[in-house]
């Protein structure tokens, strides 16, 4: 199963991520958001991440500005967290994750439709597009969300405390974590860690 690490705002973060065996990293650039990380400081930050995958967050960015920031950064995956249309996706030059929220705008089918690699599915809170750290009715959640054909990343409010019970309601492809790996609203090593642990001791 794989890790996402999100909201990577430090090299510091970055490195405890990959050196705790997290897949893939994450960086918003999504204006507004309290994870916001400047292209500039990203593509430092990639530079130095061998062994994992660079994933960019965007909402409802226009398409030229998502790849512009993705070759710069040199990422390796563009994650689509708003209402972009298929139509904008067919225009991106990286392989794209698409992120739909559990209780808004989830369906199975579309969710199988969509020219995506990977489908994420995260908790639903009005007026926010994600990274909320609260969780979804996962159990209610569990059937609608095995009929996507896709490899699926199951988001929101996931910690090293319910990563398990994640792992057996869904046995995804991976978990998309953020919020769970802070303290204080800084990514924390120690957590980082702890996260990774409870992973493996569930494999």
């Amino acid at each position: 199963m794989r890790v996402k690490m999100c909201g990577m705002q430090t090299a510091a973060a970055a490195r405890a991520a990959e050196a705790a065996g997290a897949d893939y990293i994450g960086f918003i650039f999504a204006p507004g958001s309290r994870r916001y990380v400047t292209p500039e400081t990203a593509r430092e930050i990639a530079r130095e991440m061998q062994h994992v995958k660079k994933v960019g967050v965007f909402v409802d960015a226009p398409m030229a500005e998502v790849n512009r920031i993705a070759a710069a950064v040199g990422l390796d995956y563009v994650q689509l967290h708003g209402h972009e249309t298929a139509e904008m996706a067919r225009m991106a030059e990286r392989p794209v994750i698409k992120a739909y929220r559990y209780g808004d705008d989830f369906d199975a089918e579309a969710a199988n439709a969509y020219p995506a690699e990977i489908v994420l599915v995260d908790s639903y809170v009005r007026g926010a597009a994600g990274g909320t750290g609260q969780t979804f009715r996962w159990q209610e959640a569990a059937q609608e969300i095995a009929r996507v054909t896709k490899p699926v990343l199951i988001a929101g409010g996931i910690t090293a405390a319910n990563v398990g019970e994640v792992m057996d309601t869904f046995q995804p492809f991976g978990i998309d974590v953020s919020g769970g790996l802070e303290e204080d609203g800084v990514k924390s090593e120690a957590k980082i860690a702890a996260f990774m642990a409870a992973v493996y001791a569930h494999r």
